[in-house]
């Protein structure tokens, strides 16, 4: 057992790696995932599989599509009865662990987690159930608008920052806890820690050390803005949804939006430094892989659009990096995504197809991390939550990028040559046979009229549910943190001098004791 490698997975919301210096930003200050991917491997074509946080979390937790399992929006169930990587890992012997954000929606708030340190930030209920019969409608209590970026800059403190200083805090102890609980074990069980944090998701607010890493004359202008009128249809209407179509910005919201964003990217990075040394301070830094990704991206005001919903590059691409043990320092360049996660951790854990209570869709990106070639080069997106009538499905095949919405016209992208997206290929004739064994693909692989048909089916009755709740139905489903107090640090049942010792890691060595 304990020749397994731990397994620390570090999550950021709605990071795009674009805007990291380990993917090439020219003024992001990143030094701590600089140093994770100079001594492992950066993945360069990664995606979510929903460029939203439920859908995307759900894919990565189950190893299995948004369409497979219903996961649709952010007030779709997360059921209990889907197998997690946390249960996996746990049969194989591994002890896990959840601090921070997950957005599980539903009564089973630990999916397999053996620890969950933290509450979550967001409602566990059905409360933000979007309608597809009236999809043109602005939703105006819980959705984006352009007042967040209006009012992002400087603060001390938001709840933003109070709870990935929590999250943080409850990892790093968790990960003490560990080690002190184990010290003296010949082979203690590998660990599992899942530490997700909030920033730099919206609100674009930052504390005064982070916001002070940068100018105003360090903020890059918007790259593409296309005008109203030149956007395709989906975006569009994205733009209605969110306020920005109607709702004007100047350069310095802009700015001061896109300034705090790198600010809290680096607040995040921070984060990443803080695991990193106390994997190092318990001595299990080169015992554990270390994957650092997010959930999904932020447009952060390119092509006019802020937040996700989308599947282009800024919105649906999320940084992966792997290091430790047997990872191969290097770039992989192959199209992959968050639901090949759940294999990988599998991989690591020495298990396999046998392991799996369900199939996945998923594949182990192992190889491609050992610096081996994989002949799988594939990335497969699925949005069905707001501001759409269909659901919107991408196919990212080599170099190629496929969208395609029922209600709308296809676009295909060639990121290689245009990795702005500024050309839709497919109505090209230079690309016309692209066009069609992509459209062929989508067909084969989603029963469109089915699918929109059980999403509208499970809206409504989310919704007539969540009416029931907050009229006094049940129980609340929010996480609360198992704690009692009266076992917490000194107290008067206890030898002080044995909590003292306890909780000193590295332990004082005493006569007999171990080296």
């Amino acid at each position: 057992m304990g020749d397994r490698p731990n397994i620390v997975i570090i999550m950021a919301d709605q990071l795009a790696p674009h805007f990291t210096g380990t993917y090439g930003h020219a003024v992001a200050k990143t030094p701590h995932l600089d140093a994770l991917a100079e001594r492992g491997m950066r993945f360069d074509a990664a995606y979510c599989n929903s460029p939203l946080c439920a859908p995307s979390r759900f894919v990565f937790m189950s190893g299995q599509h948004v369409s497979r399992i219903a996961a649709y929006d952010n007030a779709s169930e997360f059921r209990a009865t889907v197998p997690t990587f946390a249960h996996y890992l746990k049969a194989r012997g591994y002890r896990t662990c959840l601090s921070g954000k997950m957005h599980f929606v539903g009564p089973d708030q630990k999916h397999g987690f053996e620890d969950r340190v933290t509450t979550d930030i967001y409602p566990a209920d059905f409360a933000w159930t979007p309608d597809w019969e009236a999809h043109d409608e602005r939703i105006d209590k819980w959705y984006h608008n352009m007042q967040t970026v209006k009012e992002s800059g400087v603060a001390n403190a938001t709840f933003q920052i109070d709870y990935d200083d929590e999250v943080g805090f409850a990892a790093k102890r968790w990960l003490f806890d560990h080690a002190r609980n184990t010290v003296n074990s010949d082979a203690p069980a590998p660990f599992a820690l899942v530490a997700s944090f909030i920033h730099p998701h919206d609100p674009y607010v930052a504390r005064p050390e982070w916001w002070n890493l940068y100018e105003d004359t360090d903020i890059e202008p918007l790259s593409y803005q296309p005008s109203l009128e030149q956007q395709d249809p989906f975006s569009r209407r994205l733009m209605n949804g969110i306020e920005a179509s109607y709702i004007p910005l100047t350069d310095e919201e802009v700015r001061r939006a896109r300034r705090a964003y790198l600010a809290n990217v680096s607040y995040f990075d921070s984060k990443i430094g803080e695991l990193v040394q106390t994997l190092e301070e318990t001595g299990a830094l080169d015992k554990t892989i270390v994957i650092v990704t997010a959930d999904h991206g932020d447009m952060l005001g390119e092509r006019g659009l802020w937040y996700k919903m989308n599947f282009f590059e800024h919105s649906a691409r999320v940084p992966l990096v792997m290091a430790g043990p047997g990872i191969a320092r290097g770039t992989a360049g192959n199209a992959c995504s968050l639901v090949d996660i759940l294999p990988t951790l599998l991989d690591i854990a020495g298990g396999g197809e046998s392991d799996l209570g369900e199939p996945v869709d998923g594949r182990s990106l192992m190889p491609l991390a050992r610096g081996e070639t994989d002949p799988v080069d594939l990335a497969v997106g699925e949005y069905c939550a707001e501001m759409t009538p269909w659901p919107v499905f991408m196919i990212r095949q080599g170099s190629l990028k496929y969208i395609h919405c029922e209600a709308d016209p296809p676009q295909l992208y060639d990121l290689a040559a245009d990795p702005q997206e500024r050309i839709n290929l497919a109505q090209d004739p230079a690309y016309a046979q692209h066009s069609d064994e992509f459209a062929r693909e989508v067909a084969a692989r989603w029963n469109n009229a089915q699918l929109r048909h059980d999403m509208i089916a499970t809206q409504k009755s989310r919704r007539a549910l969540h009416r029931a709740m907050e009229a006094g139905a049940g129980e609340a489903w929010d996480y609360n943190p198992p704690s009692d107090a009266s076992q917490h640090y000194v107290r008067n049942h206890m030898d002080w001098t044995v909590a003292a010792a306890r909780y000193r890691y590295p332990p004082v060595k005493t006569e007999g004791s171990k080296p």
